[in-house]
């Protein structure tokens, strides 16, 4: 067992048994009896396509269990060669797999869990236009789908069965049915993507026939012990889906075909509300799954912003579900089961919801991995090995990048001493945490925190390292940061220009005619904070009201319309949002949130102007050119959000002591502030002293 899994839920004492009574809680299903409420949530990793990718999903897998989880659902897997999309890899399971899968199943089941194949046909959102109920092509699809004859939806069935019949040949506990997400079978159940007039389309009883067609042909094909799970959509959030009566009517006629869970999905892909992002509120959907809950005896699932034991702990004990799933928690911290149970949850290291690593990396085609952790889905690659001899290491500056070399260091056995200009922790962290939306940031500097704490971590806060203070050290770290670079334009002294960070800590008052320059992440982040309403809520209510969403039950796919007052509630303040390049602005933002920070924006109403040359700032405000035409906002700041230089300072004293750090962080790379890279970078050069 490793470092990073040592806890172990065998090896804890009878007095830490119970800290979280329903979420630690077995279930016993008939049969096979799961050891508490956790489910693993479907992910897919990138670790699918690899040569070695059955040892990889091994590894990956254990460690989950390991952790405690008390089920685990497997990334989607096609239930025949061109589900998960013509142009890509086959994905499907196979008979000439089935030995790898037994490796990923029996590495699962040592550890004390139990393991679900997660059965999945993405129909329309192959991007070679797939397949469908109905030749409508999807918004964010590339071509229209073919629409399936009747034949061929009868060989898809069998399809779905023949992948059960050898997941159980496999090992694998059952399998999870996706019919949420907007994919393939939820195509079928709502009217927006089913305009067949036949068999499968047309009434409501024929549009989810399909669905439950093959949940009745895998039970036939499978003993009574065989898990089947649906992932039902209890919210599509897109027009002409489902309503919450058809939601409840579908899940009593899954109960009736033999499904022995049933999971939630909220949201199809092409939705346009917010879901899993760190701005949803934690448990927001909760109450939805309550609803299906209530009207079935089967257990039911509650997912989406479920991110901490006390979060999974109200919900359950509410009775909105009978389990919770957490897909990108168990990626921040693969021991968030065992460590809840030995009530060290404040050790947990707690997933931010930023999607950086994980929903932007499948996204992209690459291989998954988490920002606050980095060894998730590289368990193989990055072992943490203890250190041969017990060097002394300084690493100088807290941010990220330091704070990640500083843990890894010390979690190996070196001796760590942390040098932090600042009176806390954090670095840029501690203004990202002050954007509104962003303040789940904190969780990651509560583990790191804690950490230090648990490792033994010199640390050394209000205390700029001077070279004289690294020579006794074997090896040096500098993790110093950035600094905000400055523009070339005149007026730069003017008292009416702030820095980014002088306007997110409130350093300066801004006043109500603001021209933000620079329209990368960080002047989102401050056109954010600049116009949030004075009067705006964090409740979940709020939420629900600024984004559409209809949480009576009244409205098909559960829209309503937004909250129009987002802008009339916004803090009395006119705001320019500016980019020297052409182009979108913010077309570089992260691929699964720049769409809503831009929509943030917009619905506040500020004003973008995209290929502007800076002239100057004076008395009458920032002289700009635009189009070749000369203007003036008339503004009362300008905030400055043209990026960072690395912070270096130290680096020729140390030289003139021959001394040669190791530069990571915002201090190796300045451009566009990378807590992704930053906390990798440490961990990785962490892992690589000697």
């Amino acid at each position: 067992m490793s470092i990073l899994h040592s806890l172990a839920p065998s090896a804890l004492s009878e007095e830490t048994a119970n800290p979280y009574p329903h979420l630690l809680a077995p279930l016993d299903l008939g049969g096979v009896t799961l050891r508490n409420r956790t489910v693993m949530g479907s992910m897919h990793t990138g670790l699918e396509t690899l040569p070695d990718r059955f040892e990889q999903l091994a590894a990956f897998y254990a460690a989950r269990a390991q952790g405690g989880v008390g089920l685990i659902v497997t990334g989607g897997v096609g239930v025949n060669a061109q589900a998960l999309g013509a142009a890509g890899p086959d994905e499907s399971l196979h008979a000439a797999d089935l030995d790898g899968h037994r490796l990923v199943t029996r590495t699962i089941h040592d550890a004390g869990a139990k393991v679900l194949l997660q059965a999945l046909h993405i129909g329309r959102y192959d991007h070679g236009g797939g397949v469908a109920p109905s030749a409508i092509r999807s918004p964010i699809g590339r071509a229209v789908p073919h629409e399936l004859s009747g034949a061929q939806i009868e060989a898809l069935i069998d399809d779905y069965a023949r992948c059960a019949t050898l997941a159980a040949q496999a090992g694998y506990d059952g399998v999870e049915v996706m019919g949420s997400e907007g994919y393939l079978i939820n195509q079928f159940i709502a009217p927006r993507t089913n305009r067949r007039n036949d068999a499968w389309g047309g009434s409501f009883e024929r549009r989810i026939r399909f669905a439950l067609e093959i949940v009745r042909r895998i039970r036939r094909a499978s003993d009574e012990h065989f898990m089947v799970m649906f992932r039902l959509s209890m919210l599509d959030l897109v027009e002409d889906g489902s309503t919450r009566q058809e939601v409840i009517a579908l899940a009593q006629a899954l109960e009736a075909a033999g499904v022995t869970l049933i999971n939630t999905g909220i949201g199809w892909h092409e939705a346009r509300v917010p879901t899993i992002a760190t701005c949803v509120p934690r448990g927001a959907f909760a109450g939805f799954t309550r609803h299906v809950r209530d009207a079935v005896s089967v257990p039911v699932v509650a997912a989406n912003r479920i991110n901490t034991p006390a979060v999974a702990e109200a919900i359950l004990a509410r009775g909105d579900a009978d389990l919770v799933s957490m897909a990108r928690p168990l990626l921040a911290d693969p021991d968030f089961v065992a460590k809840a149970t030995a009530h060290r949850a404040d050790e947990i290291n707690t997933c931010i919801a930023c999607n950086q690593a994980c929903l932007d990396h499948t996204f992209s085609a690459r291989r998954v991995s988490c920002l606050v952790n980095p060894f998730a889905a590289h368990e193989r690659d990055l072992p943490l090995a203890a250190a041969a001899r017990r060097a002394r290491v300084a690493v100088v500056g807290a941010g990220p990048a330091g704070l990640a070399c500083a843990v890894t260091a010390a979690r190996r056995g070196y001796a760590v001493t942390l040098f932090e200009a600042a009176p806390r922790i954090g670095g840029q962290f501690n203004l990202a945490c002050r954007i509104p939306g962003k303040e789940e940031f904190r969780e990651t500097l509560r583990y790191f925190q804690r950490q230090l704490e648990l490792t033994g971590v010199s640390v050394k806060l209000a205390r700029r390292a001077r070279a004289d203070d690294l020579e006794d050290f074997d090896h040096v770290v500098l993790a110093t940061g950035v600094v905000p670079r400055a523009p070339s334009f005149e007026g730069l002294d003017h008292p009416s220009v702030v820095s980014y960070a002088e306007a997110i800590t409130g350093a300066k008052a801004i006043g109500q005619r603001v021209a933000i320059v620079g329209a990368g992440g960080i002047g989102f982040d401050v056109a954010e904070l600049l116009t949030h309403p004075a009067t705006a809520g964090d409740t979940i209510t709020d939420y629900f009201a600024q984004w559409g969403v209809d949480a009576s039950g009244a409205t098909r796919g559960g829209l309503a319309a937004a909250h129009a007052a987002t802008c009339a509630d916004a803090p009395a303040r006119e705001v320019w949002l500016l980019q020297r390049k052409p182009g979108a602005a913010g077309a570089g933002l992260a691929v699964t949130t720049g769409w809503i920070r831009r929509s943030v924006v917009k619905q506040r109403g500020l004003h973008s102007m995209t290929g502007v040359e800076y002239v100057r700032v004076d008395d009458n405000g920032l002289h700009l050119r635009v189009d070749g035409k000369a203007r003036v906002l008339a503004v009362d700041h300008v905030v400055l959000c043209t990026g960072q230089e690395s912070r270096r300072d130290l680096l020729a004293p140390l030289a003139a002591r021959g001394i040669e750090p190791i530069v990571i962080g915002g201090a190796d790379v300045a451009a566009e502030i990378d807590a992704k890279r930053a906390i990798d970078q440490g961990t990785r050069v962490a892992l690589g002293l000697a």
